[in-house]
């Protein structure tokens, strides 16, 4: 079986550092400044007026895409820390499990930026409504 190479898949460095070594800033990672940098998006922003799809029921309360990437984010994070911690021996030193899992909350933000509205077998009644109202009113 080939070996991780953590070195490698877990590297300080930046596409766009223009340093040959990359020094690491007291409290923040490079892990750290990534979620930092989907956070203040204007992509990761704009998820705040998408709304999620779910079913009708009496409770009034829209779940946006951004709330749910948020919520992927916080359990994306406690996997990864769980994670961290049981490969805490294999991993470099410099790398921690809160490391790992500002990793893998960082990818789960940035899972629904840039992709289209959802559009479910489910939501199709309303898709179709939407359709319908708008053509009526334009």
């Amino acid at each position: 079986m080939t070996q991780m190479r953590w070195e490698q898949l877990l590297s300080p460095r930046r596409l766009h550092d223009q340093r040959s070594t990359s020094t690491r800033e007291i409290g923040r990672s490079p892990f750290h400044k990534d979620h930092d940098r989907i956070v203040f998006s204007g992509s990761f922003r704009r998820l705040g007026r998408k709304t999620q799809v779910h079913p009708p029921t009496e409770n009034d309360h829209i779940h946006t895409r951004l709330t749910h990437s948020l919520e992927v984010g916080c359990v994306g994070r406690s996997l990864g820390m769980i994670v961290g911690e049981l490969l805490r021996d294999r991993l470099p030193e410099w790398i921690t499990p809160a490391d790992l899992g500002v990793i893998v909350q960082t990818a789960c933000l940035g899972h629904d930026i840039g992709n289209p509205p959802l559009v479910t077998p489910a939501s199709m009644p309303f898709a179709t409504g939407f359709s319908v109202l708008k053509a009526v009113v334009c």
